[in-house]
């Protein structure tokens, strides 16, 4: 049988996510200067009572493209960032928080935006690389908005009148106030998750718990130390 596929995501969740596959025994060398994007590992002798090394091949893919490799079933299990996946709005099965990657994903806008009653204010526009999870929170907040996608540079577009507001994922907020911004909202805390395919976690339950069991157990000892 094929071994389970685990899709990576290459930036700043590679190394946590890579340092937990390695902790259970596998090499997880994807990113460590090599060119490969797959490579098919076999997991270290534990000395578990089973004494079976178990195969998993990883794939080093953007983190937007987790979701969809993942749900599309050419990886069977995959690693993102909740905001990631709550933004690709794709089907998968969420188990397992990982406790890496915490951010929050923020309103923001110039400190003269701090004190507006944004409900008395019309033609506002919102420039975020997050435009379904923006134009749901202000959806639930009764208002009704201009959202301005954009891939990069955020915190600019109030600065050049662009956008009134910004709608961004932030771990320390020192992007934004660098440039003049501060946060007037908190929308939602955010971190890494396992994700599976839900075909996979129907035909190949067992390999599959049996990998979550690993990786849970792997977690709970960690936050102990």
């Amino acid at each position: 049988m094929e071994p389970l596929t685990v899709a990576l995501p290459k930036g700043r969740l590679l190394a946590p996510a890579a340092d937990l596959f390695q902790r259970l025994g596998w090499p997880c060398e994807l990113g460590n200067g090599t060119r490969q994007l797959q490579i098919t590992e076999t997991r270290e002798s534990d000395g578990a009572s089973d004494g079976i090394s178990h195969e998993l091949r990883f794939l080093l893919v953007k983190p937007g493209d987790v979701p969809v490799y993942v749900e599309y079933g050419a990886a069977d299990l995959g690693i993102a960032g909740q905001d990631t996946l709550w933004e690709s709005g794709r089907d998968v099965y969420q188990p397992l928080e990982l406790g890496f990657g915490r951010c929050r994903l923020v309103l923001a806008g110039t400190p003269a935006q701090r004190d507006r009653d944004f409900r008395l204010a019309a033609g506002l526009r919102v420039a975020t690389k997050d435009p379904r999870q923006t134009r749901a929170y202000f959806q639930r907040n009764g208002l009704s908005v201009e959202v301005i996608p954009l891939s990069g540079s955020i915190e600019l577009a109030p600065l050049v009148g662009l956008a009134d507001l910004v709608v961004d994922v932030v771990e320390t907020g020192r992007t934004l106030r660098e440039n003049g911004l501060v946060e007037l909202e908190e929308i939602a805390t955010c971190q890494a998750v396992l994700i599976v395919n839900r075909v996979s976690h129907r035909l190949r339950l067992d390999e599959v718990r049996g990998l979550l069991a690993r990786l849970n157990a792997e977690l709970a000892g960690n936050a102990k130390t």
